[in-house]
C-alpha cells in the first residue's frame, strides 16, 4: 500500500515538474527573450502546434494515427447548440469588383467598447498581447520551417520541384475548403484583453473558422479559381472529430474528381486563462492574423500517406509566396510526424489561422490574403510532373 502511494506521489511530482518546465519554456518563446539553443529547441519543442500544453489525461485525448494538438479543457466543451449534422455546402458567389472591401475597421468604435464592457460587468481582464513570429529551426533564403520530424529535408531542392498536380481549364470546383474542428472562434473585438468568461467556441458561421473559409473561397472565386466550401461541424466533440471530416472531404472527392487542393482550417491557441497572446502582421497598413501552414510526414510507411513530400512541396511554395506578398504573414511551417487527414491527395494541408485571441476580423483579412497568395501558387504551376512526364 505504502509503495503504491510513493508511486502515485512520484509520478505526480513528475508530471508536475515536466509542466512546469513547459510553461517556463513556453512563457520564454513567447516573450521573445534571448535563450540558448538548447532552451530555445525545448520551447520550440514543449509548445503545441495549437499552444495547448500537453496536460490532458491519455483518455481524454483524440485517438487518431495522427499526431493533433492536444485541446485545453476548455475546448473539450461542445459548441453552444447542438449540430452535429449540419451541412451548408455551397459556392461562394464571387465578386468581380472591388478589392479588399466588406472588412470593419481594425479598431472598434468607443460606443462597441462601451457595450462589450457592459456586457461583461463585474469580470476580470487579462491581457492580450501581440507578438510576431517568424524564426523555425531550418531556412532557406527567407522561407522558415519549424521541423519537428523524424526526417530531414532539402527546403532548396523541394522548390525546384513541381507541383504534383495542376489547374484543369473547368467551372467545376478545384479547391475544397474544410474545417475539422469547425466551431473554433475568435474574439469579437480587438481591445487589448479578454474577459474570464470567454469561451473561443461558436457553432455561429459568422463567429468561427467558417468566416475565414468564407473568406478564402471568395477570394479564389473572384480569381476564377472555383472552391467549395464545407461548413459542417464536426467538432462537437473532439474525439472523432478527423474521422467525421475524412467522410466529408472523401464525399467531396468522390462528387468532384476535379478538386487538387483540400484545406483544413483552423486557428490555433496561445496563451493561458489568464494572458493569451495573438500573432499579428501588418498588410497594407492593416493588422490580419498570422498563419501557420502544416505538413505531415509519413513516419509510419503507411501506403495512403506515401505523397507526403508532394504536400511539403506545395506547403514550401505557399510558404515562399507568402513571404513574397507580405513577409510576416506566415509563422514558420510545422513540419512533424503526423498526417491529420492529408492523406486524401497530393494537395492537402492544414493551416491555422490567428489564434483564438484575434479577432475574427483579423482572421477573415487574412484569408482573403491567403486566397490571393493560392492563387498565385496555383497559376504559376502551369503543368504537374505527371503531365510533364506523359509529354515526354
Amino acid at each position: 500500500m505504502k509503495r503504491k502511494l510513493w508511486q502515485k506521489l512520484m509520478v505526480g511530482g513528475l508530471t508536475c515538474l515536466s509542466v512546469g518546465i513547459g510553461v517556463v519554456c513556453v512563457s520564454w518563446r513567447l516573450s521573445k527573450a534571448e535563450l540558448g539553443p538548447g532552451l530555445e529547441m525545448a520551447a520550440m519543442q514543449f509548445a503545441m502546434p495549437a499552444g495547448n500544453l500537453p496536460d490532458l489525461p491519455p483518455e481524454e485525448k483524440e485517438p487518431s494515427r495522427t499526431e493533433k494538438p492536444v485541446p485545453s479543457e476548455t475546448d473539450q466543451r461542445p459548441p453552444s447548440r447542438d449540430e452535429s449534422s449540419q451541412t451548408i455546402p455551397c459556392f461562394s458567389e464571387a465578386e468581380t469588383s472591388g478589392d479588399d472591401t466588406g472588412f470593419r475597421p481594425d479598431l472598434p468604435t468607443e460606443e462597441e467598447i462601451a457595450a462589450y464592457d457592459r456586457e461583461h460587468a463585474g469580470e476580470t481582464q487579462y491581457p492580450v498581447n501581440e507578438i510576431t513570429i517568424t524564426e523555425g529551426n531550418v531556412s532557406f533564403r527567407q522561407v522558415q520551417v519549424l521541423n519537428r520530424s523524424s526526417v530531414d529535408i532539402d527546403i532548396e531542392q523541394e522548390l525546384k520541384q513541381p507541383l504534383a498536380f495542376s489547374l484543369e481549364d473547368t467551372d467545376q470546383p478545384q479547391v475544397l475548403i474544410y474545417h475539422t474542428h469547425t466551431s473554433e472562434s475568435y474574439l469579437p473585438y480587438d481591445t487589448g484583453y479578454f474577459y474570464e468568461s470567454f469561451y473561443p467556441r461558436s457553432s455561429e458561421p459568422s463567429q468561427n473558422v467558417c468566416a475565414v473559409g468564407e473568406e478564402i473561397v471568395r477570394r479564389l472565386n473572384r480569381e476564377g479559381i472555383t472552391a467549395i466550401h464545407d461548413t459542417t461541424i464536426h467538432d462537437t466533440s473532439y474525439r472523432g472529430a478527423y474521422d467525421r471530416s475524412l467522410a466529408t472531404v472523401q464525399s467531396y472527392l468522390e462528387k468532384y474528381p476535379t478538386i487538387k487542393v483540400v484545406l483544413d482550417i483552423h486557428r490555433d491557441g496561445i496563451g493561458t486563462d489568464t494572458e493569451k497572446y495573438k500573432p499579428v502582421f501588418l498588410a497594407d497598413g492593416r493588422k490580419a492574423a498570422q498563419m501557420m501552414i502544416l505538413s505531415g510526414y509519413n513516419s509510419d510507411n503507411d501506403e495512403e500517406f506515401d505523397h507526403w513530400e508532394e504536400n511539403l512541396r506545395f506547403a514550401l511554395k505557399l510558404q515562399e509566396k507568402a513571404f513574397q506578398l507580405y513577409p510576416e504573414m506566415a509563422r514558420p511551417l510545422l513540419f512533424s510526424d503526423f498526417m491529420y487527414n492529408m492523406h486524401v491527395n497530393s494537395g492537402s494541408l492544414l493551416i491555422e489561422i490567428g489564434a483564438e485571441s484575434n479577432t475574427t476580423e483579423e482572421a477573415r483579412y487574412t484569408g482573403y490574403l491567403l486566397g490571393g497568395l493560392l492563387a498565385d501558387v496555383l497559376r504559376e504551376e502551369p503543368q504537374s510532373a505527371g503531365e510533364d512526364a506523359a509529354d515526354g
